[in-house]
């Protein structure tokens, strides 16, 4: 379990393309998300940790946002997305733990969850809550999908369960839509939550 929490875990799964959950291709509830932001959030600051291949950040770039910042700890992806979006700014492709994130040096207006809660180790949930917490400006918003579903399963990807992730999250977030995606990928049919909740006052 502890393996997951190191960069060199992940770096080897990238490296031999190791990454069951991965679709190739931007998750479609948070394409349809992304799809109804006016233009004003275009400039926003945004944050997708442990991204990944992140295609939800290619999308982003793709369309205009200009305030995206990729973050994960495996050097693989991010040097594979450099390559793909040679114009994407060097500046927030973030090689890092997202634990060891400064919120006096960052803070971002919402934050884009794909696929990493299921990665971490999920004796790490609560500090979880708290960085995005701590990472988020004042009125800033945690966007994404969660996975409901007991995978029964020592290695990521990890579920959970509804009730689980709203006592995690309602001390420092109010719940503004935990509810189950009736748009998700075929393959990922009934297992995903769409979230939106936004940091506490």
């Amino acid at each position: 379990m502890e393996q997951v929490s190191q960069a060199e875990f992940w770096q080897q799964r990238y490296e031999q393309d190791s990454t069951g959950w991965d679709m190739g291709k931007i998750s479609p509830p948070l394409k349809a998300y992304i799809d109804q932001l006016p233009e004003s959030a275009k400039h926003q600051a945004i944050l997708v940790p442990g991204a990944g291949n992140a295609y939800e950040v290619g999308y982003l770039h793709e369309q205009g946002f200009t305030n995206v910042t990729l973050v994960d700890f495996a050097p693989a992806p991010i040097e594979a997305f450099a390559a793909r979006y040679p114009h994407f700014p060097s500046t927030h492709l973030i090689c890092a733990d997202f634990f060891s994130l400064s919120d006096e040096q960052y803070q971002f207006d919402w934050i884009l969850e794909q696929t990493f809660f299921c990665a971490i180790n999920p004796a790490r949930r609560d500090e979880y809550v708290q960085q995005m917490a701590a990472l988020l400006k004042p009125n800033g918003k945690l966007v994404g999908l969660l996975f409901n579903k007991d995978f029964g399963q020592v290695q990521p990807p990890f579920g959970g369960t509804q009730a689980e992730y709203q006592q995690r999250f309602a001390p420092y977030f109010d719940i503004e839509i935990m509810e189950p995606s009736d748009n998700s990928h075929p393959a990922r049919q009934g297992s995903e939550l769409f979230i939106k909740m936004r940091i506490k006052d």
